[in-house]
Parts: C-alpha cells; sequence; structure tokens
C-alpha cells in the first residue's frame, strides 16, 4: 500500500505514515487519533455488545497491569494511560490513551494481543489478508522506528485515521 501526503511537514508525513501503518498492521483498532497538544494516540476498538460496568473495570484493570509489567520488566516510565468507553446501540467503543513520549511498539502488540484475547471472536474488526510472518516483523519495526520520529516534534496536525471498505483514511483538523 502506498501513501502520498502532500504536507509541508515532514513531522506531519511520519505521524500520517505511523496511523495508516497501525491500522493496516493490527485489524482490531478501528480508528486511532494523534492529539499534538497533549502529545496523545488514542487507540479505538469496538465491540460487538454492550459492556457492563464490571466487565469494563475488570478490562480496565488487565490492560494496567498489563503495561504497569510490561513497563517494569523494561525498566521505563509512562505517563499518560487512559480507557474510556461509550456504549452506541448494541456497540461498546473502547478508546485507550497513550503519551506518543513513552509509547514503544510493543506495547502497542501487547494492547492489541489484549483485547484480542479478552474480546475473542466480538472485537469489530474489518477482514483483511493475512500478512506472512516476515512482512508483520517488518510492519512493526517501521512502526517502531515512526513512532521514535514521533518523539518530541513539534507537529501541530490533530489527525484521524480509520478503516472503511477496505482503505485506510486519514483526516486532519
Amino acid at each position: 500500500m502506498g501513501v502520498c501526503y502532500k504536507g509541508k511537514n515532514n513531522d506531519v508525513n511520519s505521524s500520517v505514515g505511523l496511523l495508516i501503518s497501525i491500522l493496516v498492521c493490527y485489524p482490531e483498532v478501528a480508528a486511532i487519533n494523534f492529539d499534538p497538544e497533549k502529545q496523545l494516540l488514542r487507540f479505538t476498538f469496538m465491540y460487538s455488545k454492550v459492556l457492563i460496568d464490571n466487565e469494563l473495570n475488570d478490562l480496565k484493570a488487565r490492560l494496567l497491569s498489563s503495561i504497569e509489567v510490561y513497563n517494569l520488566l523494561e525498566g521505563k516510565d509512562n505517563n499518560v494511560i487512559l480507557l474510556n468507553s461509550q456504549i452506541c446501540d448494541n456497540l461498546t467503543i473502547i478508546e485507550v490513551q497513550r503519551d506518543v513520549n513513552t509509547l514503544v511498539q510493543e506495547e502497542i502488540t501487547l494492547i492489541v494481543e489484549l483485547f484480542r484475547q479478552y474480546f475473542n471472536n466480538n472485537l469489530v474488526t474489518e477482514g483483511y489478508d493475512y500478512y506472512i510472518e516476515e512482512e508483520i516483523v517488518a510492519q512493526e519495526e517501521m512502526i517502531g522506528h515512526m513512532l521514535e520520529r514521533m518523539k518530541g516534534t513539534s507537529q501541530d496536525k490533530y489527525l484521524f485515521a480509520f478503516r472503511e471498505e477496505g482503505k485506510v483514511l486519514v483526516f486532519d483538523k
């Protein structure tokens, strides 16, 4: 998949590329936002049922403890980890917020895998062609490099990316 973004700022191109790569590599992520003021990435997941409060609290506890253990093992700190949710008809929309400056690609994989295991077959995903292992590793490495390039940038574009009918769409405000 090729991408062309006609922006003047190379930081914007990196940010757009990162959002596209995350959506391509992780079909479980329904949408992703970048908030440049707060330096946050917001990952949106959709669950095909309504979650009750204690299920959401259990998910939040698992997510926070998993990230905390990962960071403890890696000897790293994290600044922002928030989990928000809202019910829309028979769907539960869950948003995970992470600060860009302490986030690494392996943690993104951990978050996605936790959602995959917790929600089993009820996580809303758009079908995609399965990649061979080498392609997945290359995509994850690319995400890691782009994430590192975003740290400390002065990018001012609020970006929103989502998947629709097999395409990744990216918008800025």
